[in-house]
């Protein structure tokens, strides 16, 4: 297949789309990337996204779509990809922004609450991942950004479905990276630690925490930059997890959350 024109010279310059465009992340994200560029929100249906667009557009954005994105219905992640190039043009940027943390006391009683963390949290990223890597591949180009934790990196007993899930999807990434060396795809992982936000409402920040603002700075240098691979955030937990390896289990068994 030819090498698309520089998407830098379509009318609405390149594509970002942010998939689980209501995440406080992935807002953060789309509002740095936004200026000259069109901003696609994907997200899931029934919610409401009418006062999303005019942030993004005040910040610059070419253009910004909403539409409808189920993660968890991985056979429509192909018709979903479909709608959005054939409304705005071939994805340069796609962020994956989705996500939850459940219950993990209900999930270590409940198989299916079980199984939904690790659904949302792995098989649907991992799907959606392969769907956009095979895409960006065929025109040469693209970046691809798939948000893992430093809760994957030795899974804590006060959370191990959520963090097998973020280990899953760790370990997904990091091997797509490498598989996509030369192809021209990069594909950015970061590895955030306590993200203080909605999503972690009442509950107490551990250390090296940072917002969903610092995590967004951090990751669109790197997708600017177009360098694939691990960025910690802040970089402090680098050098930490490489210490927690070295702790004995029965004292990592007590470690909080």
């Amino acid at each position: 297949m030819p090498t698309p024109a520089s998407s830098s010279s379509r009318p609405g310059g390149e594509v970002v789309v942010i998939f689980g465009g209501r995440s406080e992340i992935g807002l953060a994200v789309a509002h740095r990337l936004a200026p000259g560029r069109t901003v696609v929100l994907a997200s899931r249906p029934g919610g409401d996204v009418s006062t999303l667009a005019a942030p993004l557009e005040a910040a610059g954005a070419a253009a910004v779509e909403t539409i409808d994105f189920d993660a968890d219905d991985i056979s429509s992640h192909t018709a979903v990809v479909d709608r959005i190039e054939s409304r705005v043009g071939p994805v340069d940027i796609a962020v994956l922004a989705f996500g939850i943390l459940g219950d993990q006391e209900v999930a270590e009683r409940d198989a299916e609450a079980a199984a939904q963390i690790l659904h949302t949290d792995f098989v649907a990223q991992a799907a959606l991942l392969t769907t956009l890597a095979e895409r960006m591949k065929s025109r040469g180009q693209g970046v691809l950004v798939a948000f893992s934790s430093v809760a994957g990196q030795r899974v804590r007993r006060a959370n191990y479905v959520y963090g097998s899930a973020k280990a899953g999807l760790d370990g997904f990434a990091s091997g797509m990276a490498d598989a996509l060396h030369g192809t021209g795809v990069t594909l950015v992982i970061p590895r955030p630690g306590f993200v203080i936000g909605r999503m972690t409402t009442g509950m107490d920040p551990a250390p090296f925490s940072s917002t969903p603002d610092e995590v967004a700075d951090a990751v669109v240098a790197r997708v600017l930059a177009r360098r694939a691979g691990v960025v910690w955030i802040p970089w402090q937990l680098r050098v930490m997890f490489a210490v927690a390896r070295l702790v004995p289990q029965p004292v990592w068994r007590r470690m909080p959350r």
